[in-house]
C-alpha cells in the first residue's frame, strides 16, 4: 500500500498554481518522519528557536527566522532537502494550472461543474495521475491512500467528488468496462495539518518549487536573483528524476484545461 502525502502552492495572487504529492510505500514511512523530525532539529538548532516546520516561502525568501542564513547556504538546503527525498527512494507526482487560462476556460464553460474551483481541478489531476500509473502494479500494490493539506472549504466537495467520481474522468486512466472508478484509492481523502504531517511539509517545498519553475520558464514573473532559472531549473529537474510519470525533457506541457507539467 502507498500513501501520497499532499500540499499546494500558488493560490493566491501568483500567476500558476501547483499541487505535489509525495508517494510513499506504507512499510518505509515511520523511516522517514523521523529522518524529516532529524532534519528539522538541525534546522533549529541553526536558527536558535524551535521549528515544527519549514514554510517554505519564509525560508527562500529569508524572512522571518531565516533572515540570518545568507542566500548560497538556504540553496545548499534546498538541494540537501531533494538529495534527501532522492536518497529515500520515494516519487513525486505534480500538477499545475496557468491560473489565467484555467479561469478564461472556466468563464467559457469549457471546466466541467465538478472541477469548478482551483483547488478541486488541482487535487482531481493529481488523484488521477495517481489511478492511471498505479493500476498497471500486480498484486493491488498500487492502492494509495491520499493525505491533503487541510482545505476545510473544499473537504466536503472534494470528499464527494472521489466518492462519486463522474465519468468524465474513465478516459483518462482507460477506465474498463470490469473496473471500478478510481479502483486505487484507498477510501475517501484524508485532511490533515501540515505540523503534524511531516510529509505534507515536503510536497510544500517541492509544490514550491515546481511553481517557480513554471513561472519562470514561461517569463510570467522575473527571476528574484541572477541564478534563480539555473538553480530553480536544477531543483526541477531532481524532482522530475523522482517523477511517477515519464522523464520528459521538456517539465512543462500543454493539455486541455490550462497548463499540467507532465506527469
Amino acid at each position: 500500500m502507498k500513501v501520497c502525502y499532499a500540499d499546494e502552492s500558488g493560490t493566491g495572487d501568483e500567476p500558476v498554481a501547483t499541487m505535489v504529492g509525495i508517494v510513499v510505500d506504507s512499510q518505509r514511512m515511520h523511516v522517514t518522519k523521523e529522518n524529516w523530525q532529524d532534519l528539522l532539529a538541525h534546522l533549529s538548532r541553526i536558527v536558535g528557536r524551535p521549528l515544527a516546520e519549514i514554510h517554505t516561502r519564509d525560508f527562500y525568501s529569508g524572512s522571518g527566522v531565516w533572515r540570518q542564513i545568507q542566500g548560497p547556504d538556504r540553496a545548499r538546503v534546498i538541494t540537501a532537502v531533494f538529495e534527501w527525498l532522492s536518497a529515500r527512494k520515494h516519487h513525486v507526482v505534480y500538477t499545475a494550472i496557468r491560473k489565467d487560462e484555467y479561469e478564461r476556460l472556466r468563464r467559457a464553460g469549457q471546466v466541467p461543474d465538478e472541477l469548478n474551483t482551483l483547488w478541486r481541478c488541482l487535487g482531481f489531476h493529481l488523484i488521477l495521475s495517481i489511478q492511471k500509473r498505479f493500476q498497471r502494479d500486480m498484486k493491488r500494490k498500487g492502492n494509495t491512500m491520499f493525505v491533503f493539506d487541510n482545505e476545510e472549504r473544499e473537504r466536503m466537495r472534494f470528499t464527494d467528488l472521489i466518492r462519486n467520481p463522474p465519468a468524465l474522468s474513465d478516459a483518462y486512466y482507460g477506465k474498463t468496462r470490469s473496473q471500478q472508478r478510481l479502483d486505487q484509492v484507498i477510501d475517501v481523502p484524508f485532511f490533515g495539518d501540515s505540523t503534524e504531517v511531516p510529509l505534507i511539509q515536503v510536497a510544500d517545498i517541492v509544490a514550491f518549487f515546481m511553481r517557480r519553475y513554471a513561472e519562470i520558464r514561461e517569463n510570467l514573473v522575473p527571476p528574484r536573483y541572477v541564478d534563480e532559472p539555473a538553480r530553480v531549473d536544477g531543483w526541477a529537474r531532481m524532482i522530475a528524476e523522482l517523477s511517477i510519470g515519464p522523464r520528459r525533457q521538456n517539465l512543462w506541457v500543454s493539455s486541455g484545461m490550462g497548463n499540467f507539467p507532465s506527469v
